[in-house]
């Protein structure tokens, strides 16, 4: 008899979500895809192969309300009958800028979404598994932001961090119900949202701050989740694995974002990245 395996993955349709939906997919798991925008969840159940669609169910949720998290667990218990996997994937660039321009609720909402979004997800993905007694894998995707100075803005590194240490908490308490937590931090991941539209000049860039040659993708840190799924990473919990072409082993420095044309607070703009969830960037000219 076929192990029924069942995951919920936050931000799932886009970039490392999607990918690691796929992927889990491709291995036989059911999912629930969890994301804001709706519309993006529409397109990602299109482009799915129609022997997996079967094994997918698509939950519209914002995770920066409990309330939303919890429904898209409750779903993968109704609707398959467990819940092995939770992935907390969904995240904004958030708040950026200066210290001194930023915006307190510009700052507050990239928690509300980054670190509060994560901690729904572990509080009601480990109910449900202590509930049903069969142990389990969370994997909250943080960052190599959230390790050291110098590679995203203040918000974000400083949530990021946060998901880090959330991360070795729980998994400390719930060690003993056999429900392993651990963070996937990733470097800098080729995605459109760092491209631009262009992968060659941009891995050129990449080249002057990561010694892998390669940029890390969508489908890289999708293979991670997968381990960390299986039974291969059994004893593995409280890690924070860096899948990031060894950035953090040649200690970037703070000129990381320059390098890579990601710091808006050096061109003199100040506001918040709503990344993929459909809602536009609010950008706007510092203040001196």
């Amino acid at each position: 008899m076929t192990e029924t395996r069942v995951a919920v993955v936050t931000g799932a349709a886009s970039g490392i979500g999607m990918a690691t939906c796929r992927r889990l997919l491709s291995e036989g798991w059911s999912v629930v895809a969890a994301d804001i925008n709706e519309p993006a969840l529409a397109d990602l159940m299109r482009g799915l192969p129609a022997e997996w669609v079967p094994r997918v169910r698509k939950a519209v949720c914002d995770v920066s309300d409990e309330s939303s998290v919890l429904s898209a667990v409750e779903l993968a218990v109704s609707e398959f009958n467990a819940l092995n996997l939770m992935v907390n994937n969904a995240g904004i660039g958030g708040a950026f800028g200066p210290i001194t321009s930023l915006e307190a609720e510009d700052w507050d909402f990239t928690f509300k979404v980054l670190t509060a979004g994560v901690f729904y997800g572990v509080k009601h993905a480990a109910a449900a598994m202590i509930g049903a007694a069969t142990g389990g894998s969370i994997v909250n995707i943080a960052s190599t932001a959230g390790q050291v100075g110098g590679i995203g803005p203040h918000a974000y590194s400083a949530a990021k961090a946060a998901v880090i240490s959330l991360t070795r908490t729980t998994a400390m308490e719930l060690a003993s119900e056999r429900i392993r937590v651990n963070a996937v931090c990733p470097g800098a991941v080729g995605t459109p949202l760092l491209h631009r539209g262009d992968p060659e000049a941009y891995a050129e860039r990449l080249r002057n701050v990561q010694p892998w040659p390669d940029a890390c993708t969508p489908e890289d840190l999708a293979g991670v989740v997968a381990f960390l799924a299986s039974r291969d990473s059994e004893l593995i919990t409280g890690a924070a694995l860096a899948v990031d072409g060894g950035l953090l082993a040649a200690g970037p420095g703070p000129s990381f974002m320059q390098v890579l044309e990601m710091d808006a607070g050096a061109a003199g703009l100040v506001g918040i990245n709503h990344g993929s969830t459909g809602q536009p960037a609010i950008i706007r000219r510092r203040e001196h």
